[in-house]
């Protein structure tokens, strides 16, 4: 039933429409696999595209190779040894006449080793990495010996996005079938008379999949061969229709009207002991407006770290409060909702407001009593995670649901605690963010949301000074870390990993902890790490802020909320595993008083030629929406704004920021569609987004 109505939502030609289980190949077991992966047609078949193209077209010569870019080499050994060492490898240099390879085997075999004699003729395909001594090299490559034509090919070879148990061989094999009934029967071509692209639709699958002997290598890899554009063009169209069907619909419901004049916000503004900014106070003002509307606000209000966003969360808060709602403000982890609960109780008690706090970890009674004081409406302010949108949680009066760093929760979780309104009906929704948006993201990410920037820093903010260090002088590093400390300054050691593991993560920053008090014994240190107790987590940064730990070693669960104006010195280990959007948050915690403050970024050696650009990027700038632009660049959107889990889109063929100029021609495209062509909304939205638009309201 479920493959039934699947197909009958694509509307498809009778060929496309056919279950992938009729094609050769696919038995029971691999028409389970071709299911859960959300590909149940022909059509879908044909929509999952190659996530990149192995060039084995050509020889190149090792002057020639390219950092991150895969190669065919074929060449002399020169030399081949086994090194000892913590990890045992297998090198073996190569040459070809205009060059020198190093070729790396961590796992080998003694029959390898023998292979491998000087003199014989070997060819290789694999990645380049360029090393910072401008060296080639390669590490576990595909090789040949004395058959210097046995792995190069005729045209690029696709490589499909796959999963366990799911070779490349199959899915080679079951799009040659798919593109068989492609040309008999093509897919309805939904951008007719829109597009300017000069491929049809059907010709830029099959060249895709297939791209010809005499396809431009150089446009495809860079994704800006026509056939690639006409697709992303319709991807990305998609991807914007799906969130301007979404504010739409959201734009539908009826909201609380909130009056704009509070004496609540007047009586905070008295006591605060500074002036907000000019732009806290423009984008104060912006919120107000959406407030005093009877239809949902839909805003996302973006600052650099520091900006004073909470500020400004504040004010809104207190409008609605004043109005007789209750208002939620929802934060990602425990660390950053409690740094929340601390500043709002500091700042709201005094004014007489109730706030309730409600977490993974509030359990038995002490639960039972807040969601009581929530549910009857005594509690004006709750604050939490993401408990806050479990079944349990009932609101009386929701009117106002602020949500900080959204991209960490996902679209679907959002209108998830919109749904609790209560008597209030919808709430408005208010998204923060620290980690600026490119214009490129916010089109197909954030297109159901207006947009706020608070683009100044409030007075006091001292640049960082931010600069590369070899893990070489580590000790130096400490040493220098010890005498700051001495004089009376604050600083952080941020530990990183490459697993996304909290134990492990723990267990790193416990032994970084732990080297540090042998070699620094007169320096009070401290620990915290996302495994600890939140009581002894708000221990530990209380010992901080008061100026009793001076060196405060930390995962990456200090990037967001934190601040203590005195820790002037930043150590960030392994920044190169790293984003340059969260580098750049943690960096932000230093910078917040007077003194004149340092982040030094402890690389490991060596760096490939781009992970030392990234790294520059942030020895050079401050500013936020430039890092964001450059991390976009480097990593793409999924990395940059969070996991995959997240609801962002993860494309098939559009790549950002490189498909930036097709955004305004989307833009116009999507226009003329709702006024022209409404009928073709749901099936591109369908094609492009499948089950993924389950998010939206029914």
């Amino acid at each position: 039933m479920q493959e039934a109505a699947h197909l009958m939502q694509h509307n498809l030609a009778p060929s496309l429409a056919a279950p992938l289980s009729s094609l050769k190949g696919v038995g029971p077991k691999l028409w389970r696999r071709l299911q859960e992966l959300g590909l149940y047609s022909l059509e879908d078949l044909l929509f999952h595209f190659p996530l990149r193209y192995q060039d084995r077209t050509r020889i190149t010569p090792i002057a020639a190779l390219q950092d991150g870019v895969d190669a065919v080499v074929a060449g002399e050994i020169r030399l081949a040894s086994v090194v000892p060492g913590r990890r045992r490898s297998l090198i073996v240099k190569i040459e070809d006449g205009s060059g020198l390879l190093t070729v790396r085997f961590f796992h080998f075999r003694q029959s390898q080793v023998l292979q491998m004699r000087p003199g014989a003729q070997i060819t290789l395909f694999g990645q380049c990495r360029r090393t910072n001594v401008g060296g080639a090299e390669m590490v576990h490559p595909e090789y040949r010996l004395s058959e210097p034509d046995a792995l190069t090919e005729a045209a690029l070879t696709p490589i499909y996005p796959t999963v366990e148990g799911m070779g490349q061989g199959v899915w080679r094999n079951l799009t040659n079938q798919a593109l068989g009934q492609l040309a008999k029967t093509p897919p309805e071509d939904l951008l007719s008379g829109l597009s300017k692209s000069p491929f049809a639709l059907a010709d830029a699958i099959q060249y895709l999949h297939r791209p010809p002997p005499e396809a431009p290598v150089g446009s495809i890899r860079e994704g800006e061969h026509p056939a690639q554009l006409r697709l992303a063009l319709e991807e990305l169209l998609a991807h914007h229709l799906s969130l301007r069907e979404l504010r739409a619909r959201e734009k539908s419901f009826a909201a609380p009207i909130i009056a704009s004049h509070s004496r609540l916000c007047q009586r905070f503004l008295a006591q605060l002991p500074f002036e907000p900014t000019t732009a806290q106070r423009r984008v104060t003002a912006e919120i107000a407006e959406d407030l005093a509307q009877n239809t949902p606000m839909l805003r996302l209000v973006q600052g650099d770290v520091g900006s004073g966003k909470t500020l400004v969360a504040a004010l809104a808060a207190l409008q609605v409060i004043d109005s007789g709602f209750q208002v939620v403000l929802m934060a990602p982890t425990e660390l950053l909702a409690e740094q929340h609960l601390r500043n709002f109780e500091a700042w709201l008690k005094p004014l007489g407001v109730e706030i309730a706090w409600l977490s993974g970890r509030v359990k038995g009674k002490v639960r039972a009593a807040t969601l009581a004081r929530i549910g009857e409406g005594s509690a004006k302010l709750i604050i939490g995670t993401h408990a806050l949108f479990q079944e349990g949680v009932s609101f009386k009066s929701l009117a106002l649901a602020i949500v900080d760093e959204q991209h960490r929760f996902g679209v679907h979780q959002r209108l998830a605690l919109t749904e609790k309104g209560g008597d209030a009906g919808v709430p408005h929704q208010l998204v923060l963010t620290a980690t600026p948006i490119p214009r490129t993201l916010s089109m197909v990410a954030y297109a159901d949301l207006d947009f706020s920037i608070i683009d100044e820093l409030p007075p006091g903010r001292t640049p960082v000074t931010t600069s590369l260090v070899d893990n070489s002088r580590r000790d130096a590093v400490v040493s220098r870390v010890g005498a700051a400390c001495r004089e009376g300054r604050q600083a952080y050691w941020v530990c990183t990993l490459i697993e996304e593991s909290d134990a492990l993560n723990a267990q790193a920053a416990e032994a970084t902890a732990e080297q540090l008090r042998q070699t620094l014994p007169d320096v009070a240190i401290g620990l915290i790490h996302g495994r600890l107790p939140a009581a002894e987590k708000e221990h530990i940064m209380a010992g901080f802020k008061a100026g009793e730990i001076a060196l405060l070693v930390a995962t990456t669960v200090i990037e967001v909320g934190v601040d203590v104006p005195n820790a002037s010195l930043m150590i960030i280990e392994n920044p190169e595993r790293l984003g340059l959007a969260q580098l750049h948050q943690l960096r932000g915690r230093v910078g917040r008083g007077a003194a004149v403050s340092f982040c030094l970024l402890l690389y490991q050696s060596p760096l490939s030629q781009n992970g030392r650009r990234r790294l520059d990027v942030m020895r050079e700038s401050n500013d936020g929406f430039y890092i964001a632009e450059q991390d976009l660049k480097f990593r793409g959107p999924g990395e940059l704004l969070g996991t995959r889990q997240t609801g962002l889109p993860s494309f098939r063929v559009a790549q950002l920021p490189d498909h930036e100029h097709l955004l305004d021609e989307v833009e116009l495209i999507a226009t003329q569609l709702e006024n022209q062509n409404p009928e073709r909304i749901q099936p591109l939205i369908q094609r492009w987004t499948g089950e993924r638009q389950a998010f939206a309201r029914v």
